[in-house]
């Protein structure tokens, strides 16, 4: 029974980083931007398949920033124990925001790909 007590607990810490995660301004965007597409979708009447893609796409991105934002807490941390300057983990930040970027691109460059014909 304390495994699955333990299993529900990390389910809960879970969801928790998730929530926390949705304070942050780019979470925000991404959150409206998964609201907008799921509308569209929904309007457009896309395929199973493409529904599929877009879901898989909009967790990637969501995780991505997840991690984006979880490193940025470890550099926060890092840089004040040690009291380091901002240029001490600014090399850290700034590949982590851009493996974002770069997944935010091609999702957007396959999104454009389902929707822009449906709307034409």
């Amino acid at each position: 029974m304390s495994k699955l007590i333990k299993f529900f607990k990390a389910f809960a810490y879970a969801s928790k980083g998730i929530i926390s995660g949705f304070k942050e301004r780019n979470m925000k965007f991404h959150g409206l931007a998964a609201i907008l597409v799921i509308l569209a979708g929904w309007r457009l009447d896309i395929s199973d398949l493409e529904w599929f893609i877009v879901l898989v796409l909009m967790g990637l991105v969501w995780s991505a920033e997840l991690v984006n934002t979880s490193i940025e807490e470890l550099c926060d941390l890092v840089r004040d124990e040690l009291n380091l300057d901002y240029k001490a983990t600014q090399r850290a930040r700034d590949t982590a925001a851009g493996a974002v970027l770069v997944l935010a691109i091609v999702a957007t460059l396959i999104g454009l790909t389902i929707f822009v014909p449906k709307i034409i």
